[in-house]
């Protein structure tokens, strides 16, 4: 991966960065409806601002942006492919850093499940799920339910922070599906990964979920605001 970065203009500038732009650049996806809300913000959205003032959680409250990097890139052992988040941020609050790995959603999952995940034939796995689960302190005989794509999307937060010598971590989806929290499938997927924590899911607000290796780790979930679906 590059160590030299190109800044944004516009959000079309983000499509190129895509692993498949033409399939994933439309409106009404979380792609599109992600660009055009970051960039037109050029910090932290209006709908992540009220969730961090919300949260009770001073790191959070004051926020401030300090980068953030479009299709961000963290590799990890275990197989060619790097996890992949929509946008990473690094941010300052409270005086401390905070590592962020943003997943944006509309109706898309989060991909399958350890078990399903599992049976693909792809060289690697057992290294790759054996560091995750290291990482995040869980074993792994208690998550083939979850989603794998929750799971690294999570390591990678951690492991930036340990990079930039963060305290904190946030894995933040931020989702512009309007449904309700009992209707969403992808928010109860969240909800089943933040169990193993054992942390409630809430729509709208960020959590502590435990301090792994000096490291406080955070989750977090936004609901965007729905014009963006019609950009």
């Amino acid at each position: 991966m590059s160590k030299y970065y190109i800044p944004t203009n516009t959000p079309e500038d983000w499509k190129s960065l895509l692993a498949e732009p033409d399939k994933h650049w439309k409106t009404g996806y979380s792609a599109k409806a992600l660009a055009y809300c970051w960039q037109e913000a050029n910090g932290f959205p209006k709908s992540v601002k009220g969730v961090f003032k919300n949260s009770g959680i001073k790191i959070f409250q004051d926020a401030e942006m300090l980068v953030a990097f479009p299709e961000y890139r963290v590799p990890l052992p275990g197989g060619k492919r790097a996890s992949q988040s929509d946008i990473f941020v690094l941010a300052r609050g409270n005086d401390q850093i905070i590592a962020i790995a943003v997943e944006g959603k509309v109706d898309e999952s989060f991909g399958d499940t350890i078990a399903k995940w599992k049976l693909k034939d792809e060289g690697g796995k057992k290294e790759r799920l054996n560091f995750l689960c290291r990482e995040l302190q869980l074993d792994e005989a208690t998550i083939d339910h979850i989603r794998y794509q929750l799971l690294h999307r999570t390591a990678s937060a951690i492991i930036e922070a340990k990079r930039f010598n963060a305290k904190n971590a946030l894995m933040l989806v931020h989702s512009f599906n309007q449904l309700k929290e009992n209707e969403n499938e992808g928010f109860q997927d969240y909800c089943q990964f933040l169990k193993l924590f054992s942390k409630e899911g809430k729509m709208n607000s960020v959590i502590l979920a435990k301090n792994i290796g000096g490291i406080n780790l955070y989750f977090g979930w936004v609901r965007g605001e729905e014009k963006y679906l019609k950009v």
